[in-house]
């Protein structure tokens, strides 16, 4: 899955609290077939999908979407409730 972003001081601020949590993450590129307001996006595991959306919740990230990869398309994901 991965994490897009409007600003880098979000992207940076993300990674910060994923690592302190112990989730597997990359720092890569926003591919180019999602916009977005900042070049930096973050990978980790599908099965990370929950607790990334309460790091997300509790600590009020901006983030411009959250996207599974389908076959080299990327899909925006919503939180379910």
């Amino acid at each position: 899955m991965l994490i897009a972003f409007d600003s880098t001081q979000q992207a940076l601020r993300m990674e910060m609290l994923l690592e302190y949590i112990e989730i597997e993450i990359d720092l890569c590129p926003t591919p180019k077939q999602i916009t977005a307001g900042c070049a930096l996006s973050i990978r980790f595991p599908d099965e990370d999908e929950a607790r990334v959306w309460d790091v997300i919740e509790t600590e009020k990230v901006e983030i411009r979407g959250l996207f599974r990869e389908l076959d080299g398309q990327f899909e925006q994901v919503d939180r379910l409730r």
